[in-house]
């Protein structure tokens, strides 16, 4: 595969979906008038049960370090095997964009080894994040975690908000299509409750789910993880095909758990919450970037009753979400897309 001639190419790999994410589909678009001669090829292939590589997945493995070989650029948006394991030509440059705007919870290298972790001599093994030119990062407060997680250095670092971003900001809401389909929350406050995924998640959703069923004002809509048992629930389905920022962008108020979704929901500057009964348990396992309950102590609990309570006060001080969106996102502007466009184009000119 060494033998491969380079060409003007962006490989694109990701184990998180078998589809273009939002922001691969921007991106593609915006690249693609910024240099529109660059080919670019998506290697997308979900990893559904990492215990037991499937026959299938090894051939696809193989497909993946055939456009390697070949390209200028690699972006991935997790860990991507034949990235990490692989020597690669020195004109390859790859970028890590990783698939959420942060982390609340550690992950990757920074769990190795625990409770809620990858087992840490797998990772050794298996080469975990390693290889990577770039990480890109929304914040510099965030870069910390990002070079603990992904094993880079200071340098590796680039400062950028993903595509998202964009669309949280462009003032658009799916509210008018949400409550014609479902009319039940027509006149009531939309609640959005969007959980990370984790053992238990299921009782932490029926604990508010019934909290909520007693307050005649709000009405509560739960995006769940599609590996959750909670997706399961029919009582908790709703009409439409609304994904998670549809539902952040068209509620009244957010509530979320460790999820990275606290910081896509800061953006919007509506209420936020966060709903933790499991936090001692979660931050000695699984371990924490961004400990909530200190940071947002007004806003963090542990029980569905004293969150209600909270909620209904009405009550929220607007400049502590302001103060948590600032130090997570630090471009807030509106052109995230086109300063990720022309980033990854320099690294082909390079």
């Amino acid at each position: 595969m060494r033998l491969r001639k380079t060409e003007n190419k962006i490989v694109w790999l990701s184990r998180q979906s078998d589809s273009k994410s939002s922001d691969m589909i921007m991106l593609e678009k915006a690249i693609s008038e910024l240099s529109p001669e660059t080919k670019q090829v998506f290697r997308l292939r979900r990893l559904k049960d990492e215990s037991a590589l499937s026959l299938s997945y090894i051939f696809s493995i193989f497909g993946d370090m055939w456009e390697l070989a070949s390209s200028k650029v690699a972006v991935v948006d997790t860990y991507s095997i034949p990235v990490s394991c692989l020597s690669h030509k020195k004109d390859l440059e790859t970028v890590q964009i990783w698939h959420a705007l942060g982390a609340v919870k550690k992950f990757s290298l920074q769990s190795a080894g625990k409770a809620q972790g990858r087992d840490l001599g797998v990772s050794k093994a298996m080469h975990m994040h390693e290889n990577y030119d770039y990480v890109i990062a929304p914040s510099r407060k965030t870069a910390k975690f990002y070079r603990e997680a992904f094993g880079c250095k200071e340098e590796n670092i680039k400062i950028l908000s993903l595509p998202r971003v964009d669309v949280l900001l462009d003032g658009t809401s799916k509210r008018e299509e949400f409550l014609k389909l479902n009319p039940e929350y027509n006149g009531k406050k939309i609640v959005a409750y969007i959980p990370t995924f984790r053992d238990n998640d299921e009782v932490y959703a029926e604990y508010i789910y019934n909290a909520f069923k007693e307050c005649e004002d709000y009405k509560l809509v739960i995006s769940a993880h599609p590996l959750s048992k909670t997706a399961e629930n029919g009582r908790y389905k709703f009409n439409g095909d609304f994904i998670s920022r549809d539902l952040m962008k068209l509620a009244d108020i957010i509530i979320t758990d460790y999820s990275a979704c606290a910081f896509e929901a800061s953006l919007l500057g509506k209420p936020l919450y966060f709903y933790i009964p499991d936090y001692d348990i979660y931050k000695n396992e699984q371990g924490l970037n961004v400990d909530v309950k200190n940071e947002m102590p007004l806003y963090s609990f542990e029980s569905a009753e004293d969150l209600i309570t909270a909620v209904k006060g009405d009550d929220y001080v607007f400049d502590t979400l302001s103060h948590f969106c600032e130090t997570y996102v630090e471009n807030r502007c509106k052109n995230n897309t086109g300063r990720m466009a022309e980033f990854i184009c320099s690294l082909l000119k390079n």
